[in-house]
């Protein structure tokens, strides 16, 4: 039996990337960081009791910015492959804690690659990290591949770099199997509330139970080439099933605008939006309602702008492609991004309809 050890097992890519291993025959270990606050909800379905014999799913206590727990948990668990998917993972609040960001998201994969060096595991145990689009930031060419130039437009951008570049000196350095997955944006029911994808269909989904709360964007225009996590966390499995590490981009190669996106998670609830006025005075109203199980009005604003949303230096495209991918790994996505948006928003329904309209 395969023992694969997760960081950021509780987050989106976490939960999707444990269900799969498990039902791969994995032994799959996880690392949480403490809380008082328990944040196991996305793999709550996969717990065992650690009373129960022949356990599939373990977790243990750490954190990447402590070198010391993960050489200990990595020397204790001897894992087979290691998959980097902790981080502080959202990039506008990222201009707010960088020290932090750079710690956890840059200097954490530095140390697990340094555990495996210092334990002797660089034969056995291989590593993938959980790369990001964010690298290419105001991006040379479009669409962006393996070989296009980076230029990170943020400190969780400016951090994965550095974790980037550590995995690819690591394998060229010590001979281990480090590998980088670039993923593009990748979205599900798991998303976290404050990414925007997950924040427009929580919010469409509220108002459609009648709340009056208004949803409040940055920049509509925004280009991001949008996945299911799903999908992506089996490419992650598909690279580091390969004889030979190395780095490949994750991506769909469609690319939407966040307005785009908000039209159809509306549309998908029976509501024609238009929109009126320019820059932060733009607004989206309700013109028309085709299906009346939901409390929409016409005319009823749904959409306005909030200048706090934009970030210091924006990323207005990305669009990948992952040619490499589907000809080495023979990868590409099952999900369209119209099936992604129909699964959050019937999710978040679910979660906001009182029980006895269920």
């Amino acid at each position: 039996m395969k023992k694969a050890l997760i960081t950021g097992i509780t987050g989106q890519d976490g939960s999707y990337l444990s269900e799969f291993l498990l039902k791969k025959g994995y032994e799959v270990h996880g690392i949480k960081r403490r809380s008082s606050s328990l944040n196991t909800e996305r793999i709550d379905h996969l717990y065992q009791d650690p009373h129960e014999p022949n356990r599939h799913l373990i977790l243990h206590y750490g954190d990447l910015i402590d070198s010391m727990s993960l050489t200990s948990l990595i020397q204790k668990i001897q894992p087979d492959e290691i998959y980097n998917l902790g981080a502080m993972s959202h990039v506008k609040v990222s201009f707010e804690i960088p020290e932090y960001t750079a710690n956890v998201n840059g200097m954490g994969a530095l140390r697990i690659l340094e555990a495996i060096k210092l334990l002797g595991l660089h034969k056995k145990t291989k590593f993938c990290q959980a790369s990001t689009s964010e690298l290419y930031g105001k991006v040379q060419e479009v669409p962006q591949n393996e070989d296009t130039c980076f230029y990170p437009r943020s400190p969780y951008g400016v951090a994965k770099l550095f974790a980037y570049w550590t995995t690819v000196n690591y394998r060229e350095a010590y001979n281990i199997f480090a590998a980088n997955g670039i993923m593009f944006n990748h979205e599900s029911p798991h998303r976290g509330e404050t990414f925007v994808t997950r924040k427009i269909t929580k919010a469409a989904s509220k108002m459609a139970m009648g709340d009056s709360e208004i949803l409040y964007l940055g920049n509509l225009e925004a280009k991001r080439d949008w996945g299911h996590a799903k999908d992506y966390m089996r490419a992650l499995w598909l690279i580091i099933q390969q004889k030979k590490p190395d780095d490949y981009v994750i991506a769909t190669g469609i690319t939407t605008t966040v307005r785009e996106f908000v039209i159809k998670t509306f549309d998908l609830l029976g509501v024609e939006l238009e929109f009126s006025g320019t820059g932060i005075d733009e607004m989206g109203v309700v013109k028309n309602v085709t299906n009346p199980k939901y409390k929409f009005t016409k005319g009823q604003i749904v959409i306005k702008i909030d200048p706090e949303y934009f970030r210091p230096a924006e990323v207005d495209e990305l669009l990948g492609d992952a040619g490499k991918a589907r000809k080495h790994l023979k990868w590409q996505p099952e999900y369209s991004l119209d099936a992604i948006i129909k699964e959050m928003l019937e999710s978040d329904l679910k979660t906001t309809m009182p029980p006895n309209i269920h």
